[in-house]
């Protein structure tokens, strides 16, 4: 059921008079909240893996590994680490005339955060961001993706049964209600999803000058060099690239391999697609299927727009389904129409064929910079060869997708892939606000007398002493010292007449 978008308002103005009550500052109150979230999908695992599965047709097994797995993850490491990244930290001072200040930095919440999450993985990319604002003290209100409409209607009905309310809201809704929601005050926006509605987002933040995360996505290329290993590159290209029917942000998007191993990948990963999914992966029930027929109509076009010789695996789609076969298209121009211009989001891998390296190199910077950079290779000389000439929000070698799972790294995207990160220690960053904080005693106010006015010649001296330092050279360092302690004695003894007397030489 929809929020009715008169009551946005109010839910957001509650959410920051709770916040301001300090009920989120109790760093038990945000353990508890964890641990609730935790009990939730444990408690509600059936339901969890039901409504996903009458989304997506995802199997159990990518249910569990892929939505709820990671959310359980970020939800123990932020209880077990929650009291060392709060901690306040203590620097040591750099200016001259802070030297005996105690300088801290804090770490705060931010307020009240928006999370918008995507329909691709309606569980993980609503949730595993929900655990860094919660960990980070803040109130939270969460936006599933109508899209996926079962899950919408279980995070909106039965979230709300595990966690204070106080802290937290749900709303659904569509377009009308999310721009209601854009409307309002946050803290700070989160919002997985395309670029596109990315750029709705960040405009409308803008004008409360609010800060935002952008998880996008785009064109993930992976380089196959020749040294791989080709089996082995085709079995993890092939899983990643498939699972979830190719709907993840962070799949591999195109393959740019050398001639001479064009037909050997191929065949490796025709053998695989079989093994895994069957001769008719349509009764294979280990494989997902297409979110929307919108989202059907939009990922059929990229084959339809296509020679029907390059398809040499898959090809097959049923709209009544929502079904696209595993598809391999080969060859495929890097400047193709359609297939390389946009992020395919879907079933299909397209190859293209390149003469070496640089030339995978000279493509991959040819377009907007990825979300992930994939690299097979043995060779540790010609990975650092194409991460040091290319950008990525990440790299991975001889892996795909997984570096995802892995809450020690920071993932978020870079330019038109996105900005800001998260995961582990990063999304308690994110959801933090580091508050410098300067503490001086009120004794030692004689040795302030020179930073106010009037200014003189000897005040100048005392100055460049604090904020330049002292000059270099031996002799330079002793004179200089010489005036500084004449200077201070002026400055500290000498009456105002005295003072007056002495005006500063321009």
């Amino acid at each position: 059921m929809f929020t009715s978008v008169k009551d946005i308002p109010s839910i957001v103005s509650n959410l920051r008079e709770n916040f301001l009550s300090g009920v989120t500052k109790d760093k038990q109150h945000r353990i508890q909240q964890l641990k609730n979230l935790k009990k939730f999908l444990k408690e509600k695992e059936k339901e969890i893996v039901a409504a996903v599965y009458k989304d997506l047709r995802k199997h159990e097994v990518e249910i569990l590994s892929g939505e709820i797995a990671p959310v359980i993850a970020e939800i123990e490491f932020m209880i077990k680490n929650l009291d060392k990244l709060s901690k306040t930290v203590t620097l040591k001072p750099q200016f001259a005339m802070n030297s005996v200040a105690k300088c801290t930095v804090r770490k705060e919440p931010k307020g009240v955060a928006l999370i918008i999450g995507s329909w691709n993985y309606p569980i993980q990319l609503l949730l595993v961001p929900i655990v860094g604002a919660i960990a980070a003290g803040n109130c939270v209100l969460l936006k599933p993706s109508e899209v996926a409409a079962n899950t919408s209607d279980l995070i909106g009905t039965l979230l709300p049964q595990y966690l204070d309310t106080r802290t937290l809201s749900v709303v659904q809704g569509d377009v009308t209600e999310t721009t209601v929601l854009l409307e309002q005050q946050f803290d700070h926006i989160f919002y997985t999803g395309n670029g596109a509605v990315g750029k709705i987002v960040m405009a409308a933040a803008s004008k409360n000058l609010t800060p935002v995360t952008l998880e996008l996505g785009g064109k993930s290329p992976v380089i196959i060099a020749p040294d791989a290993n080709i089996e082995v590159a085709a079995s993890r290209i092939i899983w990643g690239k498939f699972y979830n029917a190719g709907q993840t942000c962070i799949a591999p998007d195109y393959i740019l391999i050398s001639n001479s191993q064009v037909d050997e990948f191929i065949t490796a990963s025709k053998k695989i697609l079989e093994k895994r999914f069957g001769s008719d992966p349509q009764v294979s029930d280990s494989y997902c299927r297409v979110i929307s027929e919108r989202r059907f109509d939009a990922v059929k076009s990229f084959l339809d727009n296509l020679d029907k010789s390059k398809i040499v695996a898959g090809g097959q789609t049923d709209k009544k389904d929502l079904y696209i076969a595993p598809t391999i298209v080969c060859p495929i121009a890097s400047d193709e129409s359609g297939i390389m211009e946009e992020e395919i989001f879907g079933p299909i891998l397209p190859i293209v064929p390149v003469e070496d390296i640089h030339e995978s190199i000279r493509i991959v910077n040819s377009k907007n910079t990825p979300l992930a950079l994939y690299i097979f290779t043995e060779s540790k000389d010609t990975y650092e060869m194409i991460l040091n000439n290319t950008q990525s929000g990440a790299a991975v070698i001889n892996e795909v997708i997984m570096h995802a799972q892995e809450l020690s790294l920071p993932f978020g995207g870079l330019g038109p892939s996105g900005m800001g990160s998260y995961h582990g220690p990063s999304s308690f960053e994110t959801f933090s606000h580091n508050r410098s904080t300067m503490i001086k005693s009120t004794a030692l106010e004689g040795a302030m007398e020179a930073r106010y006015p009037p200014y003189n010649e000897s005040k100048r001296i005392l100055f460049d002493l604090l904020t330049l330092g002292l000059p270099e050279g031996f002799t330079a360092k002793v004179k200089a010292i010489f005036q500084a302690i004449g200077a201070a004695q002026n400055v500290l003894f000498s009456t105002k007449k005295t003072s007056k007397s002495q005006p500063i030489q321009i």
